[in-house]
Order: C-alpha cells, then structure tokens, then sequence
C-alpha cells in the first residue's frame, strides 16, 4: 500500500467528514477510499476513525496522527515543489570534473560564463587526468575525451579532437621532417604517458592501423611539460589537437604526419541519467552547444 495515499484518504475523510464526500474529493470510490484508510489503521494498529451510520469522527488517536500526516503531506508538497523548481530554475551547487588541461582551456570559461548567467548556482570545478566516479564522488557532469566504456552514463557529444604530432620549426630544421611515421625512429621524441602510457604511437592510412615503438628520452604524464619540451626544440610529441592549437596558430609548433592521424576522439559531457535531468545540468550543457566550438 502507498501510505501516502492512504495518508491523503485519511486527511481527507477528516476534512469532509464522511467517506462519501471525501472519494469525490480525491476522485475515487467510497469503497476505494474506505480500504485505504481500513489498511492504513491495521497497519498503525489503532483505530484512527470512529464510525457511526450517521458520522465519521476523530478518535483521540485519529486526532494526534492527524496533525502528524498534515505536516508529512506539507513536507511533501514542498519536497514536490522544490523539485519542480529546480528542473525549471538552474539553483544549487552544479559539480563538473574534466581532465586538467581541457578544463583549464576550455571548461572553466564555460564554467564562469553560465554563473554569470545564472547567479543561484555555485558552481565547482574538479580537473583530474582520470575518470571519476559520478555517483560516489557527487559529481553532476563530467567531460570526456575518447570512447566511453560506462554503459550506465548517458553521453552527449559536445565535439572532437585529433590526435597530432608536433615539433617547433626549428627542430624540423635542423633533422628534417618525417614524411611516414617509420622514419620517429631517428628523431627524438617526447612521451606524453596520459595520452599514450605505452610506448607505441598509433597512426592509420588508407583504413589501416600502423603502430610505430619509439624510444623517448623524456617521459612526462603532463601534457604542459611535453609541450613546452617540444616547443623548446626538444623533439617531436603526440599531443591531441586542442592541446596545441594556440602553438600551432601562433608558430611556435608544427604539426606533421597529419595523412597518417588516427580516427579523432570524441568529446562528451557525460551524467548518471537522463530521467528528469536537473535544470542546471541541462542549462550547462546547452550553453555549450550555443557557444562552444569543441571541434579541434
């Protein structure tokens, strides 16, 4: 039995004093109404109503529990009503976790352009190189790069990124080029270990994957130190494209081998579920799609 139900059918017996006017009230049948509230008194174990042919009346019982389900039903509602409000009004504190880089570049001038937007929201940002767990960590949404493993998170792709190598001009100037990925066998290479913990870089042409065993010098799990290895002509990297966008713009790195990237990554915001997903989970989310251009 649904005791808050039955809670309702017995408020509203009180309130209309019969069964009768109450089953129109909550419409349904008398008979319905008088289970209810015959269940609710079995399981309590004390008789709530007295019935007469000719009335209903409060036991002293009925009367104290019934000052007790007014306010549980009033809690409720509010509960109801909070709820509601938030799925229409970003409020509260909004969790987002993205790994470090693409969160100090991308994530966290989002982040302060939506509490901008919406001042009822505190807003927190976690970046972390691993994947946290949502539901245990309390964590809102999270931003992914690369292919999703977690069948229980529901994904929404917010764009992609290239996986790229790079050396400063300089560098290229002085060794020369690589034209095929077989040819990082006589150049010096950075390892980027978050990106690549094994080393062994993956390239594809025409369908086909080619891996390539290279023998760094230098082994970093930082995507900062890499790169400022490579720019300071320390030799080439694997990198993802979003990593090295401004350098490349600006010069100070080239990309090459760029016939031989692999399939890009995707890029999701990533959240435990979809069923009445919070309004400032949604506003986040869609504001990125307004404003974002995460195509790297």
């Amino acid at each position: 039995m649904d005791r808050l139900t039955a809670m309702r059918a017995f408020v509203a017996v009180s309130d209309a004093g019969g069964f009768a006017p109450a089953a129109g009230k909550l419409a349904l049948s008398p008979s319905v109404v008088t289970r209810l509230v015959a269940r609710l008194e079995n399981q309590l174990g004390i008789r709530l109503l007295q019935r007469t042919t000719r009335s209903v009346t409060l036991t002293d019982a009925g009367a104290r529990y019934l000052v007790r389900a007014r306010r549980i039903l009033a809690d409720v509602e509010d509960a109801e009503e909070s709820a509601l409000a938030e799925r229409g009004r970003p409020t509260g504190r909004l969790v987002v976790t993205a790994s470090a880089m693409f969160g100090r570049l991308h994530v966290s001038p989002l982040m302060w352009r939506y509490l901008d937007a919406h001042p009822d929201v505190v807003g927190e940002l976690t970046l972390a190189d691993r994947n946290v767990n949502l539901v245990e960590d309390g964590v809102d949404l999270a931003v992914r790069i690369g292919h999703l493993s977690d069948s229980s998170l529901v994904a929404r792709k917010a764009g992609s990124t290239r996986r790229v190598v790079v050396a400063s001009p300089e560098y290229l100037a002085r060794r020369g080029t690589p034209v095929t990925p077989l040819e990082l066998v006589e150049h010096r290479t950075i390892q980027f270990t978050a990106l690549v913990p094994l080393a062994e870089w993956s390239f594809a042409r025409d369908g086909r994957e080619l891996r390539v065993a290279v023998a760094s010098q230098y082994v970093t799990n930082a995507a900062d130190a890499a790169l400022w290895a490579a720019e300071h002509d320390g030799g080439l990297t694997l990198a993802l494209s979003y990593q090295v966008a401004d350098s490349v713009r600006d010069g100070r790195l080239r990309i090459v081998l760029a016939e031989f990237e692999p399939a890009a990554l995707p890029i999701h915001f990533v959240y435990p579920t979809s069923r009445l997903l919070s309004a400032k989970v949604r506003s986040f989310v869609d504001l990125a799609a307004e404003t974002c251009d995460w195509n790297f």
